[in-house]
């Protein structure tokens, strides 16, 4: 079926539509022509993810037999977000009896990976000149992650983009359950002929970058859903809005292991807070490594509270060894530190003393392993009292949080969903703005036990259980 010439019976300009079909040629060009290659699949280990038996699909000499009960995580790296929402669906399907594959996309020597590589590279690039240049920021980087991006004609080039990934489907069993946390590894599966694929859409901001017909989309807010239902705002003209058949509000993505013992996570925070422990905050460093001006001004703001015992920070740096150099130099002979620089064994140790240990000065840590890399704030996060982030994807996840400067006009929603759902803070834009609200945290007791009681009350109305929904929706449970 032809994908990009219409979509749910919304018909695409023929200018459109010839941009997209120059699109995939000139991949085909640069890339090469892979259609016809029979790509075998096997399977390998992922060790930061073993806990939950999460086996990585890659190209092998043979094909090697999906075991019991699989279900497949389809993904690319663009940032961290992807990932880990992925890690949550892969976590969720373990928990429910399902054994996870992990089918990231980007990763194999293949024309289409070699395609979402070329536009990641891109994309990182162009996060990074945003927070350096407010022009590029003001006139290109935002509008395009807001408007130019919902557009119902931006679907098209990366419907005609993603069947340069089908190749890589050919030996895999097309009625094996598939979850996309992207929507090329979505688009790519439909194309290819998998038969139960839901589309789990990361955003609050509806945009037409996220639509792939032939899957079950499913979002995260109420805002969402009346967005997609209805593509108002996708189209000068008014839109055919997506079927209630593909379209299901789930509740937001988050991991088994965050959500098992969430009521005793809230319960420690509070007592932590009110016995006048020292307030563990959480900062991390997104995929595409910007931001780190902001985060020395944070730093700056936090020293006294820590060399006074008010504040402990613990900062990820991901997989950039060039921010965590970075900041381990601003903060030398500051205060008291502890660095864990591709050593994640000893740092897992580290955590785990968090749970019955009081905890001092600032925690830098980095991994090159981008596993371990993204996993890092997934350990910390039951065990620290405060996550301070920009609005992405880690805006959905129940701890108490605060919030960054966005980072592209789609992230702004998301601020405004935590806000409005009432476990966070607002956005503060500026050094100045978050520095205040980090002041109000750390000298008003009342500020987390509030949100972590707010926590508790939206995990029993079942909002945290987007996760688990996708794995439903996509192994047909009732």
């Amino acid at each position: 079926m032809d994908r990009t010439s219409i979509i749910f019976g919304n018909n695409i300009d023929k200018k459109t539509v010839k941009k997209a079909e120059k699109s995939k040629q000139g991949y085909i060009k640069k890339f090469g022509d892979d259609s016809g290659a029979d790509y075998k699949i096997s399977f390998a280990p992922i060790d930061t993810l073993s806990h939950i038996g999460a086996q990585n699909i890659v190209f092998g000499d043979k094909n090697v037999p999906f075991g019991d009960n699989p279900v497949i995580v389809g993904n690319i790296r663009m940032g961290f977000g992807h990932y880990r929402i992925s890690i949550a669906m892969a976590s969720c399907a373990k928990a429910m009896g399902y054994t996870p594959y992990w089918l990231d996309l980007a990763s194999f020597d293949a024309t289409g990976s070699k395609m979402i590589r070329k536009q990641n590279d891109m994309y990182s690039l162009a996060s990074r000149i945003s927070q350096k240049s407010r022009l590029f920021n003001k006139l290109v980087w935002e509008p395009l992650n807001s408007e130019g991006f919902k557009k119902i004609t931006y679907n098209a080039v990366d419907q005609k983009n993603s069947e340069l990934l089908v190749p890589i489907f050919k030996n895999i069993d097309k009625d094996i359950p598939y979850i996309a946390t992207h929507v090329w590894p979505s688009q790519a599966a439909v194309h290819a002929g998998m038969k139960h694929v839901v589309n789990a859409i990361p955003d609050n901001w509806p945009m037409g970058l996220h639509l792939s017909e032939g899957a079950v989309h499913t979002v995260q807010t109420p805002f969402a859903y009346l967005g997609y239902k209805t593509l108002l705002g996708f189209d000068k003209k008014p839109l055919k809005g997506i079927p209630e058949e593909y379209l299901k509000e789930v509740g937001c993505y988050v991991d088994h292991e965050l959500l098992c013992n969430l009521e005793e996570d809230n319960a420690l925070r509070k007592k932590r807070v009110l016995s006048g422990e020292p307030i563990r905050l959480l900062m991390n460093v997104g995929g595409a490594g910007a931001g780190a001006k902001m985060f020395e001004q944070m730093i700056d703001h936090l020293i006294p509270y820590v060399n006074e015992n008010k504040a402990a920070l613990f900062l990820n740096t991901g997989d950039h060894k060039d921010v965590f150099d970075r900041l381990v130099s601003h903060i030398s002979g500051r205060c008291e530190t502890h660095l864990f620089d591709n050593d994640y064994d000893k740092f897992t140790d580290c955590v785990r003393k968090m749970r019955t240990e009081k905890t001092a000065g600032i925690t830098l840590i980095c991994n090159d392993d981008i596993f371990r890399a993204v996993y890092s704030t997934n350990l910390l996060m039951p065990e620290c009292d405060m996550l301070i982030t920009k609005p992405s994807e880690l805006a959905y996840y129940p701890i108490p949080k605060m919030y960054m400067k966005h980072i592209g006009g789609h992230e702004v929603y998301g601020a405004i969903h935590g806000r409005e759902f009432g476990d966070s803070t607002d956005e503060y834009p500026t050094s100045k703005g978050i520095c205040a609200a980090i002041d109000r945290v750390i000298e008003d007791k009342e500020i987390i036990p509030h949100l972590c009681d707010k926590i508790d009350k939206l995990k029993a109305e079942g909002c945290y259980n987007g996760a688990y929904e996708c794995v439903r929706l996509a192994t047909r449970e009732n």
